[in-house]
């Protein structure tokens, strides 16, 4: 009866199903699973949307990877009050082991709006001084035109604020314009500057970057400004963008003005050389003549030509005048007629002939810009759409979404395709100017 006993509990271990085991295996489950969080302090703004399970997963010995079982009580937490606020998560395993753990959420108020309103209205009171201090500056050029024409009190010797503060200024500018005035190197540096200081009448190329100085600090300032205006604090790499473009922000202005004063003389110089022409055929000299533009027409190039008068009148040759004054302006047109008068000056000739071919030369090559200019004109209307509808839609989406590109400047992986976007957008702006290049 025994051995009978004992087959049959032989037969039903060996015939036992695997659930069983399974039931066995589950009965012998001790361990509880594990919450993993990487943080579990946060510091938020009230309504300000919140990624609870981004730094979280859960774990069990038995039953693996439970993240997708993890329970918490995110229902019950008001986040639109301040204060600090309890988030928990609980997960199980299929034994009944339960796991609890806790993150702390400090949520503050939200500022943002007041921030923006206090960023905007520091740009406006900003660009309101900015405006104040252009129209003081033509003021002051106004009053230095008329100051010869009129007699000052002798009794008022008091100057007011903003004449005391741009004295101030100009101090400070002539303190700095000796220091760097000592460095060699700023002094190679500094000549590329020339042309504005002739043209435009500024005081020394050495000043001009004692100004350029002036200006990357003050937009220094304005970003320091409005981070602290945002309850942050800018780290020196960040510095440097806002001083790099408030220190180029005047190459930049006259670069632009510069190019229009050349255009400007260059469309100017037609009527000057039939002036010219005209004066040499009524028996005038070239001082005479160059007297007569000087006179009888307006703007940049009546400019130039009064300077070319002082010139010859204090002695400089012909030739040297001319060719001073093609290297300011550096065109074909002047480099042209500084070439023509160096030759008639050095060969001789017939100067009435020699006008009339440099009047008649340049009237066809202005024809044939012209037409040039209207050949190129859609393909270069094409070219500038094409550049600037990809920065327009980027501007738009961060518009609709700010956050849209925040991985693209915030990650690794996304520098690096920020910066092969860059990469490929300039190559595209370089093939797309090659092929819309109208050859003539």
């Amino acid at each position: 009866m025994e051995e009978f006993i004992n087959n049959d509990n032989e037969d039903v271990g060996l015939n036992t199903p695997s659930s069983v085991y399974q039931e066995i295996l589950d009965s012998e489950d001790n361990d509880a699973p594990i919450i993993n969080i990487k943080q579990k302090t946060f510091k938020i703004k009230a309504n300000e949307q919140f990624d609870y399970m981004s730094n979280v997963s859960a774990t069990d010995i038995q039953d693996g990877n439970l993240t997708n079982f993890i329970t918490t009580n995110i229902d019950e937490i008001d986040f639109t009050k301040q204060g600090i606020k309890k988030l928990e998560y609980t997960v199980s395993d299929k034994s009944g082991n339960t796991t609890t753990e806790m993150v702390f959420i400090t949520v503050v108020k939200d500022d943002t709006n007041l921030i923006k309103i206090g960023q905007f209205s520091f740009l406006i009171i900003f660009l309101l001084v900015l405006i104040f201090l252009i129209k003081y500056l033509k003021s002051i050029r106004l009053e230095k035109r008329f100051s010869k024409y009129t007699i000052n009190s002798s009794k008022n010797k008091s100057i007011s604020l903003f004449d005391s503060l741009y004295n101030q200024y100009n101090d400070f500018i002539d303190k700095m314009t000796k220091f760097l005035s000592k460095s060699k190197f700023l002094k190679d540096r500094a000549k590329k500057y020339n042309k504005y200081v002739e043209s435009f009448g500024l005081d020394s190329n050495i000043k001009f970057i004692s100004r350029k100085i002036v200006v990357g600090f003050i937009f220094l300032l304005v970003a320091i400004i409005v981070k602290l205006s945002g309850s942050q604090i800018m780290q020196p790499y960040e510095m440097i963008i806002p001083f790099v473009l408030g220190f180029y922000t005047l190459d930049i202005i006259y670069i632009c003005k510069y190019s229009l004063y050349r255009k400007k003389i260059e469309n100017d110089m037609v009527e000057a050389i039939t002036v010219m022409n005209n004066a040499f055929k009524s028996g005038m000299s070239i001082i005479q003549a160059v007297d007569l533009v000087s006179v009888e027409l307006n703007g940049p190039i009546a400019k130039e030509f009064c300077k070319i008068k002082q010139e010859l009148l204090f002695g400089l040759d012909v030739e040297i005048s001319f060719k001073r004054f093609s290297n300011r302006i550096n065109t074909n047109e002047s480099i042209y007629l500084a070439t023509s008068l160096s030759v008639l000056n050095k060969s001789g000739g017939n100067i009435i002939k020699v006008f009339s071919s440099i009047e008649e030369n340049l009237l066809n090559r202005k024809k044939l810009q012209n037409e040039f200019k209207s050949l190129t004109s859609s393909s270069k209307f094409i070219m500038y759409v094409l550049i600037f509808v990809p920065i327009a839609f980027v501007l738009f989406i961060s518009i609709l979404n700010n956050e849209y590109f925040k991985p693209l400047y915030t990650t690794p992986i996304g520098i690096i395709m920020l910066l092969l976007m860059i990469l490929i957008y300039v190559s595209y702006i370089i093939t797309v100017k090659h092929f819309l290049k109208v050859r003539m």
